[in-house]
Order: structure tokens, then sequence, then C-alpha cells
């Protein structure tokens, strides 16, 4: 950490990119202040399963990107005491039993890259990892990456606020929907919905799904491909489940208190979006997701619904993150990404580098918004 420096910040966003991108500015010097339309955390950072993961298929950029993300997390899980909520003890995927099965192909992909992998038939599982019904693994077998994990998103928000307090950074929560002011052609502060000013040399917008729309105001496109998102909670139970599983019909994840966070792409495209914007689950689709859980689970445990969260997910046009400055408007920044959790730490320290420095960073440079302009 510098001194304190004359460069102001202000932070648009309370989920993990913008606290993680405030704290890092606070720990290089800057007057840093995160503003947030209700309490933190209470958008996309919620409804994450927040895998922690370079699987599959990938740009290269993409991928390098990523596994930095991997490394940023072991690095902090190594020097502060958070096992309770930040995991790494594998990520265990498989395919449908059908045509469209790629584990084979996607092992030989991950070796080729130097990704951690394993291919293991279903009698091999249950000495690498445990928990999983053998009998739902699909004959093509499962991949386990050792190097995978999990954290839970809002206990990390909640650590890094509080040493970004520490710092000397400012907090304004249920401010309502913030605006980013121009003057001259650049950034230079935010108004609340409150009609708050607050005057900044550079403005950072981690708003999630509203990123596209906010940029658009300004004259600036960002492809947006953004849907639904849908995350159950089950209530706590006894288990011996510790990996991260993705399977055909459910992904599922651990939490800090015994239960387990579920969520699939046939159970968020059931999500019904009414016409004042809210979204509702069916009870069909609860069910369903909690019965395809269990079926993957050894001793297939009845689940019992705790909560759900559910609510926009902002995925880029291209899948890609997009970060940086605005073209043509300086000092007005942006994060857009699916990949909040994986990325959260290593892309808010890279930006707030770039601010502070002027420098731009060659791991962000295939994530541009500039890539929208043409």
């Amino acid at each position: 950490m510098t001194g304190k420096s004359a460069l102001k910040v202000v932070i648009i966003g309370g989920g993990i990119f913008g606290v993680s991108t405030a704290v890092h500015l606070a720990r290089l010097g800057a007057d840093t202040t995160l503003v947030n339309d209700g309490p933190v955390a209470n958008g996309a950072s919620s409804r994450s399963l927040a895998w922690l993961n370079s699987a599959r298929k990938r740009s290269a950029a993409y991928h390098k990107l990523r596994v930095q993300g991997l490394e940023r997390y072991k690095a902090f899980a190594a020097s502060h005491d958070c096992s309770a909520w930040l995991r790494f003890d594998g990520g265990l995927t498989w395919d449908a039993d059908n045509a469209s099965n790629q584990i084979a192909e996607i092992h030989r992909h991950e070796r080729s890259i130097g990704y951690q992998t394993q291919l293991l038939a279903p009698s091999e599982l249950s000495a690498v990892t445990p928990g999983v019904d053998l009998r739902a693994v699909s004959p093509q077998g499962a991949i386990f990456n050792a190097g995978e994990g999990w954290v839970d998103l809002p206990s990390l928000i909640d650590f890094l606020l509080r040493q970004f307090r520490e710092l000397g950074g400012r907090v304004v929560t249920d401010a309502g929907a913030a605006e980013v002011t121009l003057a001259n052609g650049r950034a230079n502060g935010v108004r609340t919905g409150s009609g708050q000013a607050v005057a900044a040399d550079a403005v950072v917008v981690a708003t999630g799904p509203a990123v596209p729309d906010m940029a658009a105001k300004v004259g600036r496109r960002i492809g947006d491909g953004t849907t639904r998102a849908l995350l159950v909670f089950s209530k706590p139970i006894q288990h011996p489940l510790r990996a991260v599983l993705n399977t055909p019909r459910v992904a599922i994840r651990p939490t800090p208190n015994g239960a387990f966070a579920l969520d699939s792409a046939w159970s968020e495209e059931e999500v019904i979006v009414r016409d004042d914007g809210t979204y509702e689950a069916k009870p069909s689709t609860i069910a369903g997701l909690l019965e395809e859980a269990s079926k993957v689970l050894e001793g297939n445990p009845r689940l019992i619904l705790e909560s759900l969260h559910m609510g926009p997910k902002p995925i880029p046009a291209d899948g890609e993150p997009v970060v940086g400055q605005l073209t043509g408007i300086p000092g007005y920044h942006v994060v857009f990404s699916h990949s909040g959790a994986t990325l959260g730490l290593v892309v808010g320290e890279l930006l707030a580098g770039e601010i502070v420095s002027g420098t731009p960073n060659a791991l962000l440079e295939s994530f541009r918004p500039a890539r929208f302009d043409s």
C-alpha cells in the first residue's frame, strides 16, 4: 500500500467486481467511494454458483485470465482465515450419455493446455472425490479438475469491504440508481438516485447487467447477451460432497453452512420474467432442480428448499469479459462479465492498477469495450 494520492475514484456497484476494484484502489492509495443502489451483494453476485474454474474450451486469452484468477484466490486463501467460505476441493464434470458427449475431447484439450485434469471411469471416482452417486455418471466417465473450487461471494464481499473501510474507503448504500456525470467529454463523478453528487477523476461502472444500458446513455455500445439466473439453496444436511459438480441436469456446490447451491440451464430457461420486470420460478421448476440434485448425490438425500435468488445474469454478447475505459471518454471505466466469481479478485486488481498508473495491462487487452465500436 502506498500513501494517499490525489486521485479520486467512484465505483458504482456493490458486487464482487465493484468491491474488489474498490479495495485494490484503496490499497494503491486512491481516494475511493463505493456507491450501490441497495445493500451490497444484492445483484448478480447473490445468484452466482461461484464455481472457480477455467474448465472446457474458451479463447487462449480468456483461459489465461481465468487461470490468473484462480491463482489470486489460492494466494488469498494461503494468507487469510477463509476456509469456511473459500475452498479448493476440485470440480467434477460429466456429460449426458448421448451423441453430444464431449468428455474425452474436453479432457484432451485441457491436458494440451496444461490444465490440471483427470479422466476417470465411474468406478474410479470414489477414490478421488466423495459424495457422488456413481450410478448417475455417464459410462464415458467424468473429468476431475483438482485445482478448481468455490467461493461464497457474499462472505468474500463482506471480508473485502471490511478491508476497504479500514483503508479509509467510503461506502454509500441504498443510494438508488446512480449515473455517471460528464464534463468536457470525460467522466467527472457520479450522481446518485437521491441526487447526491460525488466528484471523481475516474468512475468504474460495475453494475452487472445494467452496464450495457449505462454505456448506451453516453453513446457507447457493449454487446449484451444477458439472460436469466436462478440459484436455489437447499437446507443444510450432513453429506460428504466437497467438490463442485457439473452434470447434465444440475450443477451443485457446497456452502459454508452445509447446504447446497444449485443451478442448471434448463431451470433458468423456465424462469418467468413478468411485465413489471420481476422474476418468478414455478414450484415445479424448484422441485425438479432439487430432485435432479438428489439423483447425483450419494445416498440420494431428500433436499428441501431454503431460499432462491432470481434475476438477470450478466453475459457479454460474445461471452468474453468487457473491462476498461469506454472509447473516447477518459475516466469512464466498465466491468461486465459472466465469470464474476473466478475473475473477481484478478480483474479488480488489474483494473485498479490501470486507473492509478495510467498504463494499460496486457492481460486485459483482449477484453476492451472498444471491440464493440464497429
